[in-house]
């Protein structure tokens, strides 16, 4: 066997999907094995991989063992004289395996090698070559200097900016998404480090190869995608703490107790300063569209408080001082909370969301003034107008942000992506029709061949790709990777690194298509979804019934106690969902590994079976309505089986 392709695997599943696409069409004409560790994914992973890919094969973990341990299990099941170590969220050119073997036996000298890493807006990623971090390099890169001078051999020395990224240089480390290593290296140095669990641990083999005698190579002859997708969030407190401390152990594992004692009183500090900014930046990033919020709100009833008090006291009068200070924040505050669950925060912006939340808002603010004392109730008119103050002002004050192209408040409902499909007839198609059946509103400019059809939806060839985007002013590409190969892929996002736009590859026969806009984002996903439970606006919207529906039912107890079954077990399933331990509905659940496809959702006390009339459901249709209760979530659903099933709430 000449090559041993390890990929460990953590819930991402489209992503990896995509990958082995591209690594089993990069192994055709080599002798070689693919093995996938998965650790523990729950996003149905160990379904897809034996059903859409069975050469590979697949070790399932019982729990998230790390990226170092699941990447050990990988190697001592492998039988090739080079062992590649490959992130789920890359994409490999159909030659690049080829390419790296080549140069690896005509180097005998050579570890280990790295390749030239793009994000998914092709712009090259400088870990794709790296110094080791003395205490002086960490220095630099901890407090930005490498940030600020990156070709600087003093300041930028960690990622080796001064090098040329488009030529082969001996390196001191090798990026772990991408370690193409030589197997007799790695019985002579040892299995990665089980005491890096997730960063670092490429360091510290890179560093152990090269103290063998070995060396390690960035190789600029061929080029994959690295979307830096789901597992590395660079913003959190989780990437900020684990990847300082894997340079503390690196550390302390191999200098001296000296430089260990520098580097650690450098990097203590570090983690706890980035932490604090991490902190600091992720709490304005979600307040400070509520606060703004809160302050258009309350500005518009200091002029409908005193203007309505000239309509209402003629001869003089006002409303208590409390008003404007205890009352209306009460208001505000059950507005906010609606918007929130409405999805009003939610990108894209929609406007529709914030009828929706200002509108259940006020009807909650009307059900509870109702029942208040007569010396409390105020002004119903100027709940009224507060409402429709806020729809318009909330409303105004996003079309303004849309009007002036700020790019995360572009209106949904209004912003349509024109993009362009690059791939043959067939394939293009079937690619267009599975975005219209997305949540994107998608405008589709036309498709783009490798030579001209002469068909009224092809705009042009491949080799005018930049006039076309020039010409359509599109805002993203999709390239169909059963047309296009992922070299002419990347060949064409190097060339197009000058024009803001955005890129996505289409597998062949998949129903996800992935893409990434910079090296700090997610890597974007479309895919068929309709209204899933699993959205985030839908998981609120569900949460927000289960309270309403379990404070209705503690009022409406003493009635129900008369009609119900099991009385104690009803009234403490309603204190379950009304501190979240349940959801009122749920999947019905027939086997500790039944609904593995579907999102996670908590325990439900009924499920959909419990919207049916009749009782005696075939097992095949209990399934099937898991399915369709996931697939297009809807509030009126769970109203309707908690109304059916109202009696057996007790269970």
């Amino acid at each position: 066997m000449k090559l041993s392709v390890i990929i460990v695997n953590y819930n991402v599943k489209y992503f990896i999907e995509q990958c082995l696409h591209s690594v089993l069409k990069a192994i055709k004409n080599i002798e070689a094995e693919v093995i996938v560790v998965d650790n523990n994914s729950v996003d149905s992973s160990c379904v897809m991989i034996p059903e859409r890919f069975p050469s590979v094969k697949l070790i399932k973990n019982n729990a998230n063992f790390g990226f170092s341990k699941a990447n050990n299990q990988g190697i001592k099941q492998s039988t090739g004289e080079y062992i590649l170590l490959l992130n789920p969220d890359t994409i490999v050119q159909e030659d690049s395996f080829i390419k790296c073997i080549g140069f690896l036996d005509q180097h005998p000298e050579a570890g280990a090698l790295g390749v030239k890493m793009i994000d998914g807006k092709g712009n090259f990623l400088p870990e794709s070559k790296r110094a080791l971090p003395t205490p002086l390099v960490a220095f630099y890169k901890i407090f930005g200097f490498s940030a600020f001078f990156p070709k600087s051999k003093i300041f930028g020395h960690y990622h080796l900016g001064y090098l040329d990224k488009n030529e082969t240089h001996e390196v001191e480390v090798l990026s772990g998404a991408f370690m193409f290593i030589r197997k007799s290296a790695l019985e002579k140095v040892g299995l990665l480090d089980e005491a890096f669990f997730m960063y670092g641990e490429d360091i510290d083999l890179s560093y152990r190869i090269n103290k063998a005698g070995y060396k390690n190579y960035y190789f600029a002859g061929t080029t994959i995608i690295h979307y830096k997708g789901e597992s590395t969030k660079k913003g959190s407190l989780n990437y900020v703490a684990a990847f300082y401390n894997a340079m503390l152990i690196f550390a302390e594992k191999h200098y001296s107790k000296k430089n260990f004692r520098v580097l650690s009183f450098l990097i203590r500090p570090a983690i706890y300063f980035r932490a604090s900014i991490s902190v600091i930046k992720r709490f304005i990033k979600k307040v400070y569209l509520p606060f703004i919020d809160i302050l258009l709100i309350f500005g518009g009833y200091l002029f409908l408080k005193p203007w309505w008090e000239s309509m209402t006291f003629r001869s003089g009068g006002s409303y208590p001082h409390a008003y404007l200070y205890a009352v209306v924040p009460a208001y505000i505050s059950i507005w906010i909370l609606s918007l929130i669950f409405s999805g009003t925060y939610d990108r894209p912006v929609k406007i529709n969301n914030i009828l929706k939340g200002i509108g259940i808002g006020t009807l909650i603010i009307l059900a509870v003034y109702a029942l208040l004392p007569l010396g409390l109730r105020f002004s119903r008119v100027l709940i009224i107008l507060g409402a429709i103050w806020s729809i318009f002002s909330l409303s105004g004050f996003r079309f303004i942000l849309h009007i002036l192209n700020i790019k995360s408040f572009k209106l949904g409902n209004l912003q349509k992506k024109r993009i362009i499909i690059v791939g043959e007839s067939q394939e293009a198609t079937r690619v267009s029709q599975l975005l219209i059946q997305t949540q994107i509103n998608p405008e589709i400019l036309g498709y783009i061949s490798k030579e001209p059809t002469g068909l009224p939806d092809n705009i042009g060839r491949l080799d005018q790709l930049e006039d076309i985007i020039n010409i359509y002013q599109a805002d993203e590409i999709i390239f169909c990777a059963k047309n296009i190969t992922v070299q002419e892929i990347i060949e064409n996002m190097l060339n197009l690194t000058h024009i803001d736009i955005e890129y996505k590859i289409a597998p062949p026969e998949s129903l996800s298509i992935i893409g990434s806009n910079s090296i700090n984002t997610a890597g974007d996903l479309y895919l068929i979804d309709l209204n899933t439970i699993g959205k985030s606006s839908n998981r609120r919207e569900k949460r927000f019934f289960d309270l309403i529906m379990s404070f209705i039912l503690l009022i409406l107890y003493p009635f129900l106690f008369l009609f119900i079954k099991n009385r104690i077990n009803a009234f403490g399933n309603i204190i379950k969902v009304l501190f979240g331990y349940n959801s009122w509905v749920g999947y019905f659940i027939y086997d500790e590994f039944s609904n593995e496809d579907l999102p996670k959702i908590k325990k439900g006390i009924l499920n959909p079976t419990d919207g049916l009339e009749k009782k005696n459901i075939p097992f095949e249709l209990k399934e099937k309505l898991n399915f369709v209760y996931a697939k297009d979530y809807k509030f009126s659903n769970d109203l309707n089986i908690l109304f059916r099933g109202l009696l057996y709430i007790g269970r």
